[in-house]
């Protein structure tokens, strides 16, 4: 057995080649032989024909375009007004007191006894704000009243225009 860790032993060389000269001569001379049999048999088969000059005359050709420009159109501006972005719309109310019927005075009581208050500025489903609701920006700085009469402002705080107690 032999050792796995050590080089290989390399092939034998090749012989030097054995036959005679005379029959190596023999080979080169059977494949001339074949090449000039193949110039023979292939030259009959052109019939007389011409061979196919390889040079090329090149044909003249002209090209000639003409591109029209159309001229520029009238160019129409259209000038639209700005229209001025309306302010918070501040509404006063008073609430007056009703006299009770059974009662003959006539002594009118203050707003805030009477239980029934109204608010000048109204959310969008119409309802009134209380404290801590977010402000839309139209109302941004308005004073109004809560459902009961308690006063509150839109002011800025914490990133948020909120309703405020005033």
């Amino acid at each position: 057995m032999t050792n796995p860790y050590t080089a290989p032993i390399p092939p034998a060389p090749r012989p030097p080649d054995i036959r005679p000269l005379r029959k190596r001569k023999r080979v080169w001379l059977g494949g001339a032989g074949l090449l000039f049999a193949g110039a023979l048999i292939a030259s009959p088969a052109n019939d007389g024909k011409q061979p196919v000059e390889a040079k090329v005359k090149p044909a003249t050709t002209i090209t000639a375009t003409v591109t029209a420009t159309p001229e520029p159109g009238p160019t129409v501006t259209e000038t639209v007004k700005a229209k001025a972005k309306p302010g918070p719309t501040v509404t006063v109310t008073r609430t007056a007191a009703a006299q009770a019927a059974g009662t003959g005075s006539n002594t009118s009581s203050n707003s805030g006894s009477s239980g029934v208050a109204t608010c000048s500025i109204k959310s969008n489903s119409g309802n009134c704000y209380s404290a801590g609701q977010f402000c839309r920006n139209s109302d941004h700085g308005a004073v109004t009243t809560t459902a009961g009469g308690t006063p509150i402002k839109c002011t800025y705080s914490s990133n948020a225009w909120r309703w405020k107690y005033a």
